[in-house]
């Protein structure tokens, strides 16, 4: 799946501000192996970057939190995303039992 020396991923999709957002090979692994519960929720990974029920900004300017509720092993679905300009690389998902207020 590499495409002139990038990561062109397992997936891509849009968010709801119009900007592409990869799921690479790299990241999918990522979350297959360390996160086991959600490896089976690749589609809710998606829906959750595409129509999440909330988002909120990451640790860093460049960084979005999305999260789609009732999906995955537990009560929310936390998918991590990471910008630069107008594409996003998911960095990794997980489940969450509730959302971190900020």
């Amino acid at each position: 799946m590499e495409a002139s020396g990038h990561d062109r991923g397992v997936r891509e999709t849009v968010d709801p501000d119009g900007r592409v957002v990869v799921l690479t090979t790299r990241a999918w692994a990522h979350i297959m192996g360390e996160h086991e519960e959600v490896a089976n929720c690749l589609e809710d990974i998606l829906q959750a970057i595409e129509t999440p029920s909330r988002r909120m900004p990451g640790r860093t300017s460049n960084e979005e939190w999305f999260f789609l509720a009732d999906a995955g092993p537990t009560r929310w679905l936390h998918v991590v995303v990471h910008f630069e300009g107008e594409e996003g690389r998911v960095t990794t998902a997980f489940g969450r039992r509730r959302i971190p207020w900020r």
